[in-house]
């Protein structure tokens, strides 16, 4: 991945993005003492910070959808304004491991490399590079896992003879929508993402919480 051009003979610039965030104010964690040390960090490797994104307030169990700085980032990391995303731990991320699975996987298919100062990983290095590829692995198995207890959730309640709702879309598309609300993105989220209406998603989501009852 290859950040600004440099001149002749010089390695190119790396573009990373600081990503900080705190649950609450007057803590001894800050937004302030995170960006300050990542910066110290990007400037010894001779990075380039091109955007400091921040939650304020804002618990690492909320969705995409409730993290407006979070979903900014992963948009512009989409538009390649970046090659990396600097945080100062995973639980900065999220706290929720389905939220952590969805931003591994848009990491993944974008090709940012990613870097967690407590953790050690940073994936510009082979042996962090290996590590973001096995945690690429626990959560596509994850994913698994998920949409395995959804389908065993929905055959317990059709045994149960508990109607299911209106007939189903065709089975790709259904797996579809039940996969990207495990992930934790929002209903018109996954609306955009499946090309269905916000309606579909939500009878979806209702025979999920039904299956799951």
């Amino acid at each position: 991945m290859l950040g600004n051009p440099g001149v002749e003979g010089v390695p190119p610039v790396r573009r990373v993005a600081i990503y900080t965030r705190v649950s609450t104010a007057g803590g001894r964690q800050t937004t302030e003492n995170q960006e300050r040390a990542l910066r110290e960090i990007a400037e010894r490797s001779g990075w380039e910070v091109v955007e400091v994104y921040t939650d304020h307030g804002i618990s690492g169990t909320k969705g995409r959808d409730k993290r407006p700085a979070f979903d900014r980032m992963l948009k512009d990391a989409t538009r390649r304004r970046f090659e990396m995303v600097m945080a100062w731990s995973v639980d900065r991320l999220g706290r929720s491991l389905q939220h952590l699975v969805a931003f591994l996987s848009e990491l993944q298919a974008a090709r940012i490399d990613l870097f967690l100062h407590q953790q050690g990983i940073d994936t510009t290095t082979p042996a962090g590079k290996a590590m973001f590829q096995m945690m690429g692995v626990f959560a596509e198995f994850e994913r698994a896992m998920i949409v395995e207890r959804v389908n065993a959730g929905l055959d317990t309640a059709r045994a149960k003879g508990k109607t299911l709702g209106r007939p189903k879309l065709a089975d790709k598309k259904t797996m579809a929508i039940r996969e990207a609300l495990a992930t934790g993105l929002s209903v018109r989220q996954v609306a955009e993402k499946c090309g269905v209406g916000v309606g579909t998603v939500h009878r979806a989501k209702a025979v999920m919480t039904i299956a799951a009852a």
